[in-house]
């Protein structure tokens, strides 16, 4: 990976993909003040050194049918690399864990978890969570709503 020295172009263009991942190059080019060629230079650059990890789409859960946003904490029994190896790679096979952290203190991991209901949640959990091998403890903590949304860090250009 190629090391990129940010100067405040590029800080300007992440800052505008953080904002909009699909604007074009060329409204990108324009929005940063410099062409087209050379902007599509530095996204590259950007991407290969790893400050840009991919572009998604921001979809809303709700009108995909998952009604609610739960946080769960777990705690492990056991805590070796390999015991949270194991549950790390299990936490990739559920798909409606849609981010996880590995912490420190009481809690070894917390979870974002979508799910159509209350009870599809509760399903979840016991079918899935509970039955994994090493979990202790289970904490949930639903969402009433969400009250900020800010993807990514945040950018000042100098």
């Amino acid at each position: 990976m190629k090391l990129v020295r940010l100067d405040s172009i590029d800080l300007r263009i992440l800052r505008e993909l953080q904002q909009d991942g699909s604007i074009t190059n060329v409204a990108l080019s324009k929005k940063v003040g410099i062409s087209p060629p050379p902007c599509l230079r530095r996204v590259r650059a950007l991407e290969e050194a790893g400050y840009i990890r991919g572009y998604h789409a921001d979809i809303a859960a709700d009108k995909m049918g998952f009604g609610i946003t739960v946080f769960a904490m777990i705690s492990l029994t056991n805590h070796s690399e390999t015991d949270i190896a194991h549950f790390s790679k299990l936490l990739e096979s559920w798909p409606h864990v849609r981010e996880a952290y590995l912490m420190t203190g009481d809690t070894d991991f917390l979870l974002k978890i979508v799910a159509e209901d209350w009870e599809a949640f509760q399903k979840f959990v016991t079918t899935q969570i509970s039955a994994a091998p090493n979990v202790a403890h289970i904490k949930s903590m639903p969402a009433m709503r969400r009250t900020k949304y800010a993807p990514g860090v945040p950018i000042e250009v100098p």
